[in-house]
């Protein structure tokens, strides 16, 4: 009978200890997983076998939480479709299932506000639903090209991806215009837009001048395509790359001398007319441009034999066909009118060869001696101007312009035509003062309602040469997805006892959980001369409660605390990154509303101001220009506040705090009093400053590379910096170093050794050459700036000096040529740096260092742990100082340890603890000493005879 009675708990404990074990091996995203794999068919090639998803290795990355993370199952040859449960994924960061053969429509992912990365090209999709991106707000990259949707438009629900940094979706059945959105404020990070082969038409939206789009594939659209002028581009200064063949654009190209970058421009098969720019011929990063089948005019352009050139003869309206030969002068003033009308298609399709008297030339008519006498454009629906230029038609007799959509003034130099009998300018816009034409002239003007009047009061649709478009807009298509249901079941009374009992579990280790996330968030140190702000302070609805933290706060002292009228509703954002959000007005006061006298410096994405708190602390507000932010700046604004909120280390630049306040993006940092590495190192004779000893430059070496080695490995996440140079350098008044400009950092992967891909950013002469030319980036790009760093260091010398002879330009290669021997070598040494045989020494360590730092392969190059060793090695090395008869303590250093606790014991028995006279107690105040002073009720309980 005893047997039986234990056999049912026996059993219960068992089937509990199994529940439990299964409970806790599965991941909360199980049923999701699940739900995938079915719908998948469960392919046997991908192994997915054990209940628990995350432990499926070849293609799920799960966290310690045990949430699904990764989902890449690309290129797999897979069949089935895509469930809607995986919008319950919700840490899911990345989804990858390209190049499959997957059916059914895209699920909605709304509400993933994790997730990163989306791939779903090179499959059988029927459609995308309308919500799809709803609070996808971390999108960074979404690619939908080659699928067989529906017709779709681009929807509103695309605005929530607001870091959206590409967006792929080549062949994927577009319809409508391109939203005005896609080009403005709402995607600032926005780099790559490649909507090729899809049914888009209308003009390109005129918000495009506002982005920071580097590569944008608009080419091939098919029915009514993209139309209108391609002047927009003219502000789009970020473009590599920009392909708008196989479209019915028309009208000239723009000034194309911003766009600095640009090496791939595609326009070929459109209607674009007028000059070929000598702005685009002279961009020095030119490699490819395609302009066949088009209506340019003028002279055949030439370009450098470095140019890819797609241009076949005829193909265009130049007119000649050698490249680089000028046109006849009666071309060049007849283009030059055109202008004023924005070539006009109607000219550019008959004004071919070079010469107008040839008959063809539509509106052209000439005398036996080849002079143009008549010009007639009337009622050819231009719109623009008139030009000044007809004055140079010294021959011109009857000058024709009615029944157009001409503005402006009738141009003064007109009177000047020594043989002109008839103006007529009637039933147009013209307005202001005839001017006064000689008495034989007869000039129509009738049909101008402005004529006479000092200003216009029409107002032209649009600018000269431009095609009405539709207005822009989108509107959201597709179809919706339903999420799967939740499955009930029954149990008996057993098993309800069982899942009582894993409950119960469950709240225990949820509660353990909780409480040791509170004691771990509680234990960390918080970060000393912080500014805290307040919205909320009692009942004073205007005032802004400021409090700034000093370094005794965190130990229990005190905070000051001072408030300030806020500068009335603002549109003021949050990044989570603690209580760190700073008010303008706060920070207006500070700065002296952001002086001139107040700036330290300006870099690319604004001016950096010095302020003074009410104490007198000093800080340094980085005040980022609103257009520069607006267009590619956001995002580093974002990343220099999410990583500099998660590390904190002696050698990097705190932040204080920061504030976003309509326009206005500011970031809050300690004071670095002695500026920039930089401005040390190669600019100290403008600055007044003298040069650096070289145990100067090795101390900064170190600072640097312990930074960056805790950024690498030491931090709770590691970090890759990618901007690592001499102008992110600071400097205090101590001159020890610390790493400024967080904006371009990156999250390593997780082992250190397997590369991320991101777009190239940083500063060319540090960038790694695996960098340079894949965009991949490890850790080690971070060393090989480190190692250019230490270059510079030594050669007193700039990454890139345009001012030395070619081979010379770039430090690195001229670095290592020079470390051949040892005579060159010397020459290569900074001159300020005295040398004896011991720095000599030193200098020839760190220069191999550099050049390891400096390998051409990654894995050639040391960690920073290693650089860390190699330079504390020779940085000035502690020496204790001579020490007293007595030590502080009292106690000889060759007692035992059980001797000095009973004498120690003893003076406790005997010693006034209040007495601060004595020798044998460390002083409260003595800040000196890393050993603390004993608190209360310590002798007591340490009183083992052998001090354990």
């Amino acid at each position: 009978m005893k047997k039986r009675h234990l056999c049912v708990p026996l059993f219960l404990l068992v089937l509990l200890s199994v529940v439990l074990s299964v409970y806790c091996q599965s991941s909360p995203d199980a049923a999701a997983m699940q739900a995938l794999k079915t719908s998948l068919g469960n392919p046997a090639s991908l192994g997915w076998t054990d209940p628990d998803p995350c432990n499926w290795m070849e293609h799920i990355h799960c966290n310690p939480s045990g949430r699904v993370t990764r989902i890449q199952i690309g290129q797999l040859n897979l069949q089935g479709s895509v469930p809607p449960e995986l919008r319950n994924l919700s840490s899911l960061t990345v989804l990858e299932v390209m190049k499959n053969q997957l059916t059914g429509p895209i699920p909605s992912l709304a509400g993933l506000g994790s997730l990163q990365s989306a791939l779903f090209h090179n499959n059988n999709f029927t459609s995308v639903p309308s919500d799809f991106f709803t609070g996808l707000s971390a999108l960074q990259t979404i690619s939908l090209d080659y699928n067989q949707f529906s017709s779709w438009e681009l929807p509103e629900s695309l605005k929530d991806a607001t870091g959206l940094q590409n967006f792929s979706a080549n062949n994927a059945n577009i319809t409508g215009t391109i939203p005005d959105f896609v080009g403005g404020d709402t995607f600032p990070g926005l780099m790559g837009l490649h909507l090729a082969f899809n049914n888009l038409h209308g003009p390109i939206p005129a918000s495009f001048g506002k982005s920071s789009i580097q590569t944008l594939w608009l080419n091939g659209q098919n029915g009514d395509k993209l139309n209108g002028s391609v002047a927009v581009i003219q502000n789009m200064t970020s473009l590599t790359q920009l392909w708008l063949h196989g479209n019915s654009f028309t009208g000239p190209l723009p000034d194309l001398s911003g766009l600095s970058s640009l090496k791939d421009f595609s326009v070929r098969d459109n209607q674009l007319t007028g000059i070929v720019p000598s702005s685009l011929v002279n961009i020095p990063s030119l490699t490819v441009v395609n302009l066949t089948n088009n209506l340019f005019q003028g002279s055949t352009p030439k370009f450098s034999d470095s140019v890819k050139v797609d241009m076949d003869k005829g193909s265009n309206s130049f007119c000649l066909d050698g490249a680089g030969v000028a046109c006849d002068s009666r071309v060049n003033i007849l283009l030059s009118i055109a202008d004023s009308v924005g070539y006009p298609v109607v000219f550019a399709e008959s004004w071919k060869g070079n010469n107008p008297c040839n008959g063809d030339w539509k509106g052209i008519s000439c005398d036996a001696g080849g002079n143009i006498t008549v010009v007639n454009f009337q009622k050819l629906s231009l719109s623009g101007t008139i030009s000044g230029s007809f004055s140079q038609l010294t021959s011109l007799k009857r000058l024709i312009l009615s029944d157009n959509v001409l503005t402006g003034t009738i141009p003064k130099e007109l009177t000047s035509l020594p043989s002109l009998e008839l103006l007529d300018v009637s039933n147009n816009h013209i307005y202001g003062k005839v001017p006064k034409f000689k008495q034989n002239v007869l000039v129509k003007t009738d049909g101008n309602p402005d004529i006479g009047k000092d200003n216009s009061s029409f107002i032209p649709p649009g600018p000269p040469g431009s095609s009405p478009g539709t207005p822009p807009g989108g509107h959201g298509g597709g179809n919706d997805s339903s999420d799967g249901g939740n499955k009930n079941s029954s149990t008996g009374k057993i098993v309800g006892s069982v899942i009582g009992a894993v409950c119960g579990a469950f709240i225990v280790g949820l509660g353990f959980c909780l409480y040791t996330r509170k004691r771990k968030r509680s234990n960390r140190v918080q970060s000393p001369n912080t500014m805290v702000i307040h919205p909320s302070n009692g009942g004073d609805g205007n005032g802004v409660k400021i409090t700034f933290a000093t370094g005794s706060s965190v130990n229990g002292g005190g905070s000051e605390t001072q408030s300030y009228a806020s500068s009335g509703p603002s549109d003021l954002h949050v990044v989570e990154a603690g209580n760190m959000v700073i008010s303008i007005q706060v920070l207006r006061n500070v700065t002296n509303n952001f002086s001139e006298e107040n700036i330290l410096g300006r870099g690319g994405f604004g001016t950096v101001y010095k302020g003074e708190l009410h104490d007198g602390t000093k800080i340094a507000v980085k005040r980022m220009e609103s257009g520069v932010v607006s267009e590619k700046g956001l995002a580093e604004f974002k990343s220099e506040i999410a990583v500099l909120t998660k590390v904190r280390h002696r050698h990097l630049v705190a932040l204080l705090g920061y504030c976003l306040d309509g326009n206005e993006r500011l970031l809050v940092y300690e004071y670095m009093p002695q500026g920039t590495l930089s401005r040390h190192l190669f600019n100290w004779k403008e600055e007044g400053l003298k040069p650096l000893e070289w145990t100067r430059r090795l101390t900064i070496a170190l600072d640097v590379a312990r930074g960056v080695e805790y950024l690498h490995g030491l931090a709770h996440q590691s970090f890759i910096h990618r901007d690592l140079k001499p102008s992110n350098i600071l400097l205090g008044d101590d001159m020890r170093a610390k790493v400024a400009d967080f904006g371009l950092v990156r999250l390593a992967p997780e082992n250190g050794k397997h590369s991320i891909e991101t777009r190239l950013a940083g500063t060319f002469g540090y960038l790694a050459p695996e960098y340079a030319v894949t965009g991949r980036v490890t850790t080690k790009v971070d060393v090989f700036s480190f190692g250019v760093i230490l270059m510079e260091l030594i050669s007193g010398r700039k990454a890139l000096d345009e001012t030395q002879p070619e081979d010379s330009v770039h430090l690195v290669t001229w670095f290592r040529r020079m470390h051949l021997n040892k005579e060159t070598f010397r020459k290569a040494i900074d001159q300020t740096i005295e040398l004896d045989e011991e720095t000599l020494a030193s200098v020839s360590t760190v220069s191999e260092l550099a050049g390891h730092c400096c390998a051409r392969e990654p894995y050639q190059r040391p960690d920073m742990g290693h650089v860390v060793n190699v330079l504390s090695s020779l940085a000035e090395l502690w020496k204790p100082a001579e020490p007293d008869s007595d030590d502080i303590y009292g106690i000889d250093l060759d007692m035992t340890l059980p001797q000095a606790l009973k004498k120690w014991q003893a003076y406790e028995g005997s010693s006034n603890m209040g007495d601060s006279s004595s020798s044998l107690l460390a002083s409260a105040d003595n800040t000196q000493t890393s050993i603390p002073t004993r608190p209360s009720g310590f002798a007591e309980s340490f009183t083992s005879a052998d001090g354990r």
